[in-house]
């Protein structure tokens, strides 16, 4: 919590928030690779290259780095590469996919208090709704806003505004949860406060240096302290 007060309502990102999905990630990217002859990338690489949606996951792939414009190929490449990888993901998605510590925990809090909960993520929609029934997590959200449920995503502020409305709740008195400047940016342009974990992804950058409100190691920390 922040300054003490509880939320009238909790969005949290999914990828690097509540779920580390990487492991499976990464397992479709190198698949994609493979299928267009080139070398696979790695978990350490993708887990820098993620936060920005699927598209931009593949974009990154084509160019071996996170500036997408460092291979001229990646634009011919991309919608070959792309269904490549959307075809692993569907069958990897949730395979190696694991809770983060912490995360249950404070979900179960927040639903014993009757705060509502979503969930807000650049992540497309089909790949989202399977990956939280598969980890058994969707009961926790009456409201998911994917990558592409909106004309806008993360930064923009609209998807953090959707689940608000959705909700009933203004903007102030609703909190985001993330793992990335992305979720500061798009926190602050709606008008929220934000909370960072410190284990997400973040492409690699400090997110202590992203400016949230507060930088968590664990979700636990969010609890009141009887309930740690």
């Amino acid at each position: 919590m922040i300054c003490g007060t509880q939320p009238a309502l909790v969005m949290f990102d999914l990828d690097g928030t509540l779920v580390d999905s990487v492991p499976d990630l990464a397992r479709a990217v190198d698949l994609m690779l493979e299928g267009i002859g080139r070398a696979p990338a790695g978990e350490d690489k993708v887990r820098r290259w993620v936060g920005n949606g699927a598209d931009m996951l593949v974009r990154r792939a084509l160019a071996g780095g996170f500036e997408v414009d460092s291979d001229p190929l990646g634009g011919e490449l991309f919608p070959i590469a792309r269904e490549l990888f959307l075809a692993a993901y569907a069958q990897a998605n949730g395979r190696n996919s694991h809770i983060y510590p912490g995360v249950e925990a404070l979900l179960e809090h927040y639903q014993a208090q009757g705060v509502p909960m979503a969930v807000v993520t650049n992540k497309p929609g089909s790949f989202t709704t399977e990956l939280l029934d598969q980890l058994q997590l969707a009961r926790y959200f009456p409201v998911v806003v994917a990558g592409d449920s909106l004309d806008q995503r993360k930064p923009h502020p609209a998807p953090l505004l959707h689940a608000c409305s959705a909700l009933g709740v203004e903007p102030d008195r609703a909190l985001m949860i993330g793992d990335s400047k992305v979720d500061v940016e798009a926190a602050r342009a709606a008008g929220c406060p934000v909370v960072c974990v410190s284990y997400g992804y973040n492409h690699g950058e400090a997110i202590q240096d992203a400016g949230a409100d507060r930088v968590v190691d664990s979700l636990r920390e969010l609890l009141p302290l009887n309930t740690q």
